[in-house]
């Protein structure tokens, strides 16, 4: 079963509000056994536009697992400090799982 992550692109509007966000979402990623792969305040750009100041990407064992950890009621009570904070964008991607040599 092939990993999942969560992309968030962030445009920071409240730097004190997602710094609260950060302390009330923090907990959630352990009960949702997700790892952070990256937070970057200042992505570099290679090719077209892209959302935001900010981007985070999340690890988790499965697409359903992801969902289970947006869809918590404990990311419930953080989720909207972020939206009050950041005009964002989020989705969930599937990792990539190389096939096998002859498959």
């Amino acid at each position: 079963m092939p990993k999942a992550y969560v992309i968030f692109t962030e445009a920071i509007k409240d730097p004190a509000g997602m710094a609260a966000y950060g302390k009330a979402a923090g907990p959630t990623l352990a009960e949702g056994d997700a790892r952070v792969l990256a937070a970057d305040p200042r992505p570099e750009v290679l090719e077209g536009e892209w959302h935001g100041n900010q981007t985070v990407v999340l690890e988790f064992a499965s697409m359903e697992a992801a969902r289970a950890w947006y869809e918590s009621a404990a990311y419930a009570k953080a989720k909207p400090l972020r939206q009050a904070a950041a005009d964002t964008n989020a989705v969930i991607v599937s990792g990539f799982v190389m096939p096998s040599a002859g498959e």
